[in-house]
């Protein structure tokens, strides 16, 4: 083994690039070992990268922020931490960075490093939404980023289309996570679960709760018998039971750990638009979508350039899954969405059909970290 390690950095704001950093490590020791090399990791750590032996150069719940509202708010933190972590790369001059999700932090430091040490190789790992708003961020993104590592299938040729960087479709860790899509489905003469998802952050759920309570109670108004589930992470679990406790239909909380068993019994589901769409679809559960930006978002709606935000809209190229935002979410309507879905009939037919195609054209013959690992060893390697 050389004496000489390949010196990685790693770059990540929030739990889900800590995720990923986790999912991805065991690849490129593996892979490097095969190299005859060792491997040096450095820079930010969550709870699973710390689980697996990498200590963070600080707290990252400092800069696990979402939204321009929140983000405004800790604005004097990120940018402390931001100088921080440039100071500490380039001080320890890794072969490669790896920049994972969280970009309006991530990709902060990504151009202040390369200004420092301009021949680093810099790889970005989940590719920024540049498809769906500020499109223009994907030809800047040339000036610092060496290659994207996609994990939705049309993001290669939007960048390409956009004039950015080259970018490599590595799969969603969500396609291993799941082993497989249900192969039997819960039984619509049972009493239907309807899984309510009001996001994962506060701002999300202050805003979303609201409409979807509404919208279980108008759909129990309309005879319809149901037990509604929320899922929720453990520091939100008594500010939703608080929220919810007045409502006429009184929903069952559930930790989110246990997600793969909850998703497998759920008939439908009320989301909220994000990665969870994802997930829905890869359990076969049809689903509503809402979602209303916070106020400072909805100044600059108009940068907004996909047509769906919704991700099994997106990777089918059709409406496959109903959807409704800002002014636009009524529970009346959601409601009526829901009810249709309830029901074995053609809205529900078509939506797992969708289903079907989604999981098939998102399939990898190798897993996502696997491939990840390959890029960026490709890249530490081109530094020594």
């Amino acid at each position: 083994m050389a004496d000489n390690p390949l010196k990685i950095y790693f770059v990540l704001g929030e739990e889900s690039g800590d995720a990923l950093g986790a999912d991805l490590l065991p690849y490129i020791k593996t892979q490097a070992e095969i190299l005859g090399r060792k491997v040096q990791l450095d820079g930010l750590a969550g709870d699973k990268l710390s689980a697996a032996g990498q200590k963070s150069l600080f707290d990252i719940d400092d800069i696990a922020v979402m939204g321009i509202t929140a983000v405004v708010a800790r604005l004097p933190t990120i940018i402390k931490r931001v100088k921080q972590t440039v100071a500490d790369i380039v001080e320890k001059k890794p072969d490669v960075i790896v920049l994972i999700d969280s970009p309006d932090f991530t990709h902060a430091v990504a151009k202040r490093v390369r200004k420092q040490l301009p021949t680093v190789s810099i790889v970005n790992y989940v590719c920024p939404s540049v498809w769906a708003w500020r499109q223009s961020r994907a030809k800047s993104m040339r000036a610092y980023v060496d290659h994207v590592l996609a994990i939705l299938p049309f993001e290669p040729k939007a960048l390409a289309d956009l004039d950015g960087p080259a970018a490599t479709y590595v799969g969603h860790p969500l396609v291993q996570d799941i082993s497989s899509t249900q192969s039997s489905l819960p039984s619509l003469t049972t009493k239907p679960v309807v899984l309510v998802l009001p996001g994962s952050r506060g701002s999300e759920v202050k805003r979303m709760l609201k409409p979807f309570g509404e919208t279980l109670h108008i759909l129990q108004r309309r005879g319809n018998e149901f037990q509604a589930v929320i899922p929720t992470v453990s520091r939100m679990r008594q500010r939703i039971e608080q929220e919810t406790a007045n409502w006429p239909v009184k929903p069952m909380i559930v930790d989110s750990e246990d997600n793969e068993d909850t998703f497998a019994q759920a008939h439908v589901a009320l989301a909220t638009s994000g990665t969870v769409t994802l997930e829905l679809a890869l359990h076969n559960v049809p689903m509503t979508v809402a979602y209303i930006l916070d106020p400072i978002a909805t100044v600059f709606s108009s940068l907004i350039k996909i047509w769906s935000p919704s991700l099994p809209n997106l990777i089918t190229d059709r409406l496959l899954v109903p959807e409704e935002f800002n002014k636009m979410v009524d529970p009346q309507r959601l409601a009526r969405y829901l009810e249709e879905l309830m029901t074995n009939g053609a809205a529900r037919k078509r939506q797992l059909a969708g289903f079907k195609e989604v999981a098939k054209t998102m399939k990898t013959k190798q897993p996502p970290g696997e491939l990840a690992a390959e890029v960026i060893l490709k890249h530490a390697m081109q530094q020594t």
